[in-house]
């Protein structure tokens, strides 16, 4: 019974939920964490390890190309979808808030990817070819951006250092 709640779908919509809820009710932010985002050594640390979240989930496009590696790729699609259910919790630990200007774009585009990875074709059950096809155009497209706009971002935290 708990398995049947316990998926990537539900974790990572509610995830997506709580998040925007402490955007938008600033109340329900904590306050800890908000001043320890402040603090330039963590959210460099904290940068890391979106960076890092984001690098792993290019991952399943390796197992999926490299020969070798096509053995892992069903078993990786699912660590895939766990990582990327939980990526909002990441998120909140390295900020509360949207940010301005290219940060905007690149939080709104991470949530959209998010949402969008996390109602995948298990949960929409559609056999369409072009379904598929859209879903995932869409998704690695909105993954190249929000990468380009990581390496970009991570160019200006270490160039006005």
């Amino acid at each position: 019974m708990l398995k049947k709640y316990f998926n990537t779908f539900t974790i990572g919509i509610v995830l997506l939920v709580l998040y925007l809820a402490q955007y938008l009710i600033p109340s329900l932010q904590w306050k800890w964490l908000h001043e320890l985002q402040h603090v330039q050594d963590y959210r460099r640390w904290s940068g890391l390890v979106v960076t890092l979240l984001i690098t792993f989930q290019w991952l399943l496009t390796l197992t999926r190309v490299v020969k070798k590696w096509k053995k892992h790729s069903v078993k990786f699609t699912t660590t895939h979808k766990w990582v990327g259910a939980f990526s909002p919790l990441i998120f909140y630990a390295h900020c509360m808030e949207f940010g301005f200007a290219y940060l905007l774009v690149l939080s709104i585009i991470f949530m959209t990817n998010m949402l969008l990875g996390t109602v995948n074709l298990d949960i929409i059950k559609s056999q369409k070819e072009w379904i598929f096809q859209t879903w995932m155009i869409v998704h690695v497209t909105l993954s190249v951006i929000i990468t380009f706009i990581m390496f970009f971002h991570i160019g200006v935290v270490f160039y006005y250092k």
